[in-house]
């Protein structure tokens, strides 16, 4: 297959091809993706395989589905905005939307299906309900990082050395399957439990005699392979409607004045309950690739798996994906578990339950808040330890709000009067830092970048330096690309992501508001990238111990507090409301100084100078503190980011 140049007059796909024993393969996130375009037929990219060394589409021996349009190309030659990211990655038309992710980018596809073609209802219900699947981080959410990073993973490491110690089933796999086993509340369930009830008792009624088995005295297509009752029918009811009949036969009095409480639950048909969604399509290659290796490896381990087999059965009986699957070399069948397994490897060996924790969060329960803060703050400075605020070293500067196009002014949206004479106040404080740090050439980076009030300041302001705004929500950054167009601003750029999908270098590192720990991982990001930092912390109370750090975070508060202790202290760091009495206020404040004297100090022991200062004037904001921080020495970053000017330029 011929190597493609990238063409910004299309929406391009990058996905990665890595090595396996000097051979090039297929990730399991590439073929998540692959797997997406071809069930939902989506023909609004131009895809393309990144391969990081001489190799082609032409040496893989997994084959490419022939409804998708494939073409090669080397990571050296992939726009720069897209090498400042994690693969996959979705790049715009005009090469300055860049979203990644493998959670962003399946959304991203099924949008662009649905742009296409409005009435694919079927590609719409992956949304779920709510239109919500998978769309919170998994930075925040357990059970997005559990199928978009958790399972995968668990996977790729398994199918490095499949024999490696087979039967100790992955966690991520055990926690999946206990998720499966247990019961399944949906939106106005309350009908489907009732119509379980009635076939629960007319089965009993006309139950055969033993040793004949029971039949369904209604068999459908869909439960040839496995009969699940009623929630598999009312599960492809909803994806098929006119190949299975929806029942119209109403309960009868005696279940109608069952209450609900006694309902029988419903069981998983699917990984978020009864109806196929986006979850199912991540799940699915990844599960397909674990038990072909079970089947070949260790078979009995299986009996571990009921709950998962089920599933693994059920969405096979969903329309249009085998087809899918067939298209892109998954030939699904359901596994052959052995009638009975070695001694040491039954189902009972399986542990009971499993804990839903991730790594690095603390497993013993939180007991509820009792008291004040006093306690704690009395701790802290009997050991050396209170609040400190440095002196804002420029408290009257100010933009040219005047002057400055409406576009850029908050007044100009929908926001109060009020309000918008406080963003303003905001804008003056970071944007006054940033000015300060940022050099011509720099990229500063806006994280957590809502809808670019201070990304596009900063692009205006700043007409030398590249500017890059990161936010998770879609509405959000195409709305402040929206109005980047609208000002003509050629320095800037949209990143749709975690903030783990980016990877690219940048001088400064700028947040407002960045909520609970988004403020710990902006500044985890800077400190990686040896960048300055201006970050204005919110949400305070939403602080908790996470995947990559725990609290408190620098030493010294460490030997002084315990988590709880410093969760006392986040709690009541947020009860800053000007509604609430002055002497409330105050200690709130002094709180929020505690708390980000701690984050200070954990930068500091990274080499970094720390000021927490407050904005001016300080009725700007409830949460008016700012973390300003300078680098140790910075080690050649410029030739990058001359770079990245270069092409956006272009």
């Amino acid at each position: 297959m011929k190597h493609t140049e990238s063409n910004d007059q299309h929406p391009s796909l990058y996905l990665e091809v890595s090595s396996q024993n000097d051979e090039p393969r297929l990730p399991l996130h590439t073929s998540i993706v692959l797997f997406l375009l071809s069930y939902c037929d989506c023909k609004s990219f131009k895809v393309f395989l990144v391969f990081d060394d001489c190799s082609s589409s032409e040496s893989l021996k997994t084959p490419l589905p022939e409804s998708v349009n494939v073409c090669d190309v080397q990571l050296e030659a992939l726009p720069q905005l897209v090498r400042s990211c994690r693969l996959p990655a979705a790049l715009d038309e005009t090469g300055r939307l860049c979203r990644t992710g493998l959670a962003v980018v399946l959304r991203h596809i099924i949008n662009k299906t649905l742009e296409a073609d409005p009435s694919r209802n079927d590609v719409l219900a992956l949304l779920g309900f709510k239109k919500t699947c998978l769309k919170a981080c998994a930075e925040v959410s357990k059970w997005t990082r559990l199928c978009e990073i958790g399972i995968p993973s668990a996977v790729e490491e398994h199918l490095q050395n499949p024999t490696d110690n087979i039967l100790q089933l992955p966690l991520p796999i055990l926690t999946l399957e206990q998720r499966l086993a247990e019961p399944v509340r949906v939106h106005n369930d309350d009908k489907i439990r009732r119509q379980k009830l009635q076939e629960q008792k007319r089965g009993e009624k006309n139950k055969p005699p033993e040793g004949q088995g029971d039949l369904d005295s209604e068999p459908t297509p869909a439960q040839s392979q496995v009969s699940d009752g009623l929630e598999l029918r009312a599960a492809l009811a909803k994806l098929s409607v006119d190949s299975i009949p929806a029942s119209a036969t109403r309960e009868n009095s005696e279940i109608r004045k069952v209450k609900t409480t006694d309902l029988p639950s419903l069981e998983h048909v699917f990984a978020e309950g009864l109806y196929f969604t986006l979850t199912d399509v991540v799940l699915l290659p990844c599960i397909y690739q674990y038990l072909y290796s079970l089947q070949t490896h260790a078979a009995s381990a299986l009996h571990q798996l009921p709950h998962l087999l089920r599933w693994y059965s059920h969405v096979q009986e969903v329309p249009g994906v085998l087809r899918a699957a067939k298209d892109c070399g998954l030939l699904l069948s359901i596994p052959q578990v052995p009638t009975s397994s070695p001694a040491g490897s039954s189902a009972e060996d399986a542990p009971a339950s499993v804990p839903v924790q991730e790594e690095g969060q603390e497993m013993t329960p939180q007991l509820p808040f009792v008291g004040g803060p006093r306690p704690t703050m009395t701790k802290l400075k009997e050991n050396g330890i209170e609040a400190v605020f440095s002196p804002h070293p420029c408290p009257d500067w100010t933009l040219p709000w005047d002057s400055l196009p409406g576009a850029i002014n908050p007044a100009e949206g929908k926001m109060s009067n009020i309000r918008a004479v406080r963003k303003m106040q905001q804008l003056n404080n970071l944007v006054a830092m940033v000015t300060e740090l940022a050099r011509p050439g720099n990229t500063v980076v806006d994280f957590c970048s809502g809808t670019g009030h201070v990304g596009i300041v900063l692009a205006h302001t700043l007409p030398h330096c590249q500017i890059i705004l990161i936010e998770n929500k879609e509405e959000s950054l195409v709305r402040a690309q929206s109005r980047s167009t609208e000002l003509g601003l050629k320095n800037i750029c949209f990143i749709q992501a975690n903030l783990d999908y980016f990877t690219g270098p940048f001088h400064v590192g700028v947040a407002l508001h960045a909520c609970g720990i988004a403020t710990d991982m902006v500044l985890e990001h800077c400190i990686q990238a040896r960048s300055a930092f201006v970050i204005s912390p919110c949400c305070y109370g939403f602080i908790q111990n996470a995947v990559k750090f725990t609290f408190p975070k620098s030493k010294r508060f460490k030997d002084t507090l315990t988590y709880k202790e410093h969760m006392v202290l986040c709690r009541f760091a947020d009860q800053t409301a000007v509604q609430l009495p002055p002497e409330r206020r105050l200690i709130g404040k002094q709180c929020m100084g505690l708390v980000d004297l701690d984050r200070s100090w954990a930068a500091e022991t990274c080499g970094y100078s720390v000021q927490v200062m407050t904005m001016e004037p300080e009725s700007c904001s409830p949460k008016n503190n700012m973390l300003v921080g300078r680098p140790p020495r910075r080690n050649g970053q410029g030739i990058i980011a001359g770079q990245l000017e270069a092409q956006m330029q272009d």
